[in-house]
């Protein structure tokens, strides 16, 4: 804990939730809006915590570049790009400034943790985030803070992420096992598709990968921002589908079972989820050869980044709160659950 909280306003005086969000009194501010707002700080780019409309927006020059692709050039009037580690005052008029400074959340492309600190006293806005090991962005850094806001997705013991390099070989098997079926992997367009491909490519795996349309335009921003993705090929772009047996096609999940996978030779579908540890989200997706592959933390990952920074509070956006209150009691930190509405458990996973 970096203050005595005692001799300092109490997060509970100056931050509330509000219909439309996480709510900055002092700085008129909300993090991650669920509604279009005046002033706005956005965690990282998924629909469920970027919104158009806002008037103001603070975030990553990833993230902004992300919300211009799905919102438009003009989606904010002011759109503020703010550097990792770079602190700016958010109210320079004000007697007593809030200072917000931006830190690696591991989750994405631009994803960052928000911190605000006000008369002393600092909380972390976690967003989403993940401790594994992931080439597709900046690993999650711990912040010292005295309120920590994290989420709860996957805050259930049972939830337990192999490495990524596990499920590529399992992969890799299925293609050795198969190699007359077309392998169609499910994952969402930002952040999974691009960590699909990197984890092959740390896996030895170079040959092309060929691309559904709605993945190009995000694996291109990747690209932008230096990620070398190798070879990969939009799916229309091939004269005869027969070619694809034997290849890993990626595609949005809402394709898998769609007119447009039923071009393909002899699918074999997959799916890349953290849900899919759960045998009835397997089922649900249809998937043939799940691939337990997260941008969340798990049980233990959660425990391990509340242990390590210590804060005198956690407070709980969403997902399986009472598990993770329950947790933090034990480990002598009390713990609130917000409840927020909103934020989709599986949208992006």
């Amino acid at each position: 804990m970096t203050t005595d909280t005692t001799l300092n306003p109490h997060p509970d005086t100056w931050i509330e939730v509000r219909r439309a969000g996480i709510y900055c009194i002092p700085a008129d501010a909300y993090i991650d809006p669920m509604q279009p707002v005046a002033r706005a700080l956005i965690t990282h780019g998924h629909a469920d915590h970027a919104r158009g409309g806002h008037e103001s927006v603070w975030a990553t020059v990833e993230t902004i570049n992300i919300m211009q692709q799905r919102y438009g050039i003009e989606h904010a009037v002011v759109q503020t790009a703010v550097a990792i580690g770079e602190e700016i005052n958010l109210t320079p008029e004000a007697e007593y400034p809030v200072l917000m400074s931006l830190y690696p959340a591991g989750h994405i492309l631009g994803s960052a943790q928000i911190k605000l600190t006000y008369q002393g006293v600092s909380i972390v806005f976690a967003g989403d985030y993940k401790r594994t090991p992931d080439p597709s962005c900046p690993a999650f850094m711990p912040i010292d803070c005295d309120v920590f806001v994290t989420e709860a997705t996957f805050a259930l013991p049972v939830f337990n992420h192999p490495p990524i390099q596990d499920e590529m070989h399992k992969l890799m098997v299925s293609l050795a096992r198969f190699p007359e079926r077309c392998h169609l992997v499910g994952a969402y367009a930002l952040g999974k598709c691009q960590r699909v491909i990197l984890g092959l490519r740390q896996y030895g795996y170079h040959k092309p990968i060929y691309l559904h349309g709605a993945l190009l335009k995000l694996c291109q921003t990747y690209r932008d921002f230096g990620y070398d993705l190798g070879e990969c090929i939009a799916v229309s772009d091939v004269a005869d589908y027969n070619t694809l047996a034997g290849e890993i096609v990626i595609a949005p999940p809402s394709a898998l079972t769609d007119r447009w996978s039923r071009k393909l030779p002899d699918v074999l579908t997959c799916m890349a989820s953290g849900w899919m540890q759960i045998r009835a989200r397997t089922k649900q997706k249809r998937a043939e050869l799940p691939l337990i592959i997260s941008d969340h933390c798990d049980w233990q990952e959660l425990l391990d980044t509340l242990d390590e920074i210590r804060p005198a509070e956690v407070w709980i956006t969403h997902g399986r709160e009472d598990a993770l209150m329950h947790a933090c009691g034990k480990m002598d930190i009390h713990a609130r659950a917000l409840r927020l509405i909103g934020y989709e458990d599986e949208s992006n996973e």
